[in-house]
C-alpha cells in the first residue's frame, strides 16, 4: 500500500471513509462522487484511483497500459444537427468544406491504414441524409470483403438513432442489419453530458440520455461490445458529471457490454461558446479520469485519450486510474477541426515508449481487449524522463 493511500485512510483525512470503501471494493455513492470532485488533493485522488485500477487489472497485470493499432475514418462531415460545440460538422458554420465519400473512396482511405498494419477501423460521421442505412451497409460489407481481418468499430448511438428514424425501423433492426454487414463493435461518442439543461444550452437535440443508453443496451443484447464517453467543458458542473457517470454505471449493471470509458474535453475553435463556458484545466481532466475509475466499478478500462489530453497529460493520467491510451489513430479529424494541436497520429513504437517512460507496461490489444503482445522489457529500456508524480501535479497546478 502506498504511503499516500495510508495517509488518506487515516481518520484525520477528509476522504478517509471513501478511501476505506475503495480498499474494500465497495461501490461509491453519488455523494461520494461529489466529494471527490470537491477535493483538490490530487495525490489522494491518484492514490485512490490507482488502488481501484490495480484491483480491476488483476494479478500480474497491475502495470498494464493498453493500446491498439487502429485508424479513424469519417465518411462524411455533413450533419443535420447544429450542436454549438461542434466544429467538425456544419461546414457552413465552421468554415470547413463539406464532403461525403463514395464507397470507393472509403475503401481507398482504409487501404492506406491496412498497408500500415492496422487491425481496427474506427468509423463515425455526421448525420447525413445522403448516407442512409443502405450506404453504411454497402460501406461495411465492402470493407469486410476487402479487409476481412480488420475489425469495424463504427456507428455511435446517435447515428443508429438517426438511421433507424430515417428508415422508419427499430433501433434493434438497424443494428441487426449493420451487424450482418460487418459491424463488430460500437464507439461511445455522442453521449456528451446527459444533463438536459446543459444540452439545451448547447443546442443538443440528438439522442437524449435514455435513448443513448437504450441503444447501447440493445447492442449489448445482440453481442456487440461498446464504449462510453463524457464530454466536458460545455457548461456542465461537477454534479452533472457525477450523474452522467452513475447513469452509465447503471446501464452497465443492466447490460454489461461496455468495455471502456473515455472522458473527453471540448475544443472551441470554430464555435461561439468559449466566452460562456469554463475550459477544463489539466487538474479537471485528471479528476475526470480518476473519478471515472472510482465510480465506474463495473468498467474494466478507462482511457487516457492522447488526441485530446496530449502526450504528457495522458502519461500522467496512467497514475490517475487510466489503463488505455487508444491507438495509432492515423488521422483524427473531429477534435482537430476544433483546434487540437496534438499529432494526427502516433507510431506504435512512440506509443509504447510513452507508456514505458511513465513506468507502465505497453500492451498491444485488439478491439475487444484480447492481448496481442506484452512489451515487458520496454520499461527497463525506456529513458524514464517523466518527473515523479508529485512534481508533475505541482507543475500542472502552476500552469493553471
Amino acid at each position: 500500500m502506498s504511503t499516500v493511500l495510508e495517509q488518506v485512510l487515516s481518520a484525520s483525512h477528509p476522504l478517509s471513509d471513501i478511501a476505506q470503501k475503495v480498499v474494500e471494493g465497495k461501490r461509491l455513492s453519488r455523494e461520494d462522487g461529489a466529494r471527490l470532485y470537491g477535493s483538490n488533493d490530487m495525490l489522494a485522488l491518484a492514490a485512490l484511483a490507482e488502488q481501484a485500477r490495480i484491483r480491476k487489472a488483476g494479478p500480474g497485470r497491475e502495470k498494464y497500459v493498453y493500446y491498439n493499432h487502429n485508424m479513424h475514418l469519417n465518411p462524411t462531415n455533413f450533419c443535420v444537427e447544429t450542436c454549438r460545440f461542434c466544429s467538425y460538422a456544419n461546414p457552413g458554420l465552421s468554415g470547413n468544406t463539406s464532403y461525403t465519400w463514395t464507397v470507393d473512396r472509403v475503401l481507398a482511405e482504409a487501404e492506406k491504414g491496412v498497408n500500415l498494419g492496422i487491425k481496427e477501423i474506427h468509423m463515425v460521421g455526421g448525420l447525413n441524409p445522403a448516407c442512409d442505412l443502405s450506404y453504411y451497409e454497402e460501406v461495411m460489407s465492402s470493407l469486410k470483403a476487402k479487409f476481412p481481418h480488420v475489425h469495424l468499430k463504427a456507428m455511435t448511438a446517435v447515428e443508429i438513432e438517426y438511421l433507424a428514424n430515417l428508415e422508419g425501423i427499430s433501433y434493434k433492426e438497424a443494428l441487426e442489419r449493420l451487424i450482418a454487414a460487418g459491424l463488430g463493435s460500437m464507439p461511445g461518442g455522442g453521449a456528451e453530458i446527459f444533463d438536459d439543461a446543459v444540452r439545451e444550452r448547447m443546442a443538443v437535440k440528438k439522442t437524449p440520455a435514455a435513448t443513448w443508453l437504450e441503444i447501447h443496451g440493445i447492442a449489448h443484447s445482440l453481442g456487440i461490445h461498446s464504449n462510453a464517453t463524457m464530454l466536458t467543458g460545455i457548461g456542465e458542473n461537477d454534479l452533472n458529471k457525477v450523474d452522467h457517470l452513475i447513469l452509465v454505471r447503471e446501464q452497465q449493471d443492466r447490460s454489461g457490454g461496455f468495455q471502456c470509458f473515455i472522458p473527453l474535453k471540448c475544443y472551441y475553435e470554430g464555435t461561439d461558446i468559449a466566452s460562456e463556458v469554463k475550459e477544463p484545466t489539466a487538474h479537471d481532466l485528471l479528476k475526470d479520469v480518476a473519478i471515472s475509475r472510482l465510480l465506474l466499478d463495473n468498467f474494466d478500462h478507462i482511457k487516457a485519450y492522447w488526441i485530446q489530453l496530449g502526450e504528457t497529460l495522458a502519461q500522467t493520467a496512467f497514475a490517475f486510474g487510466a489503463d488505455d491510451m487508444d491507438g495509432t489513430v492515423l488521422e483524427e479529424k473531429i477534435t482537430h477541426a476544433a483546434g487540437a494541436k496534438t499529432p494526427l497520429q502516433l507510431a506504435k513504437e512512440k506509443i509504447e515508449d510513452l507508456i514505458a517512460q511513465a513506468g507502465y507496461v505497453p500492451v498491444e490489444r485488439n478491439t475487444v481487449y484480447d492481448i496481442l503482445q506484452v512489451k515487458e522489457n520496454a520499461v527497463s529500456n525506456s529513458s524514464g524522463n517523466l518527473l515523479p508524480l508529485k512534481e508533475r501535479v505541482l507543475e500542472l497546478a502552476a500552469s493553471r
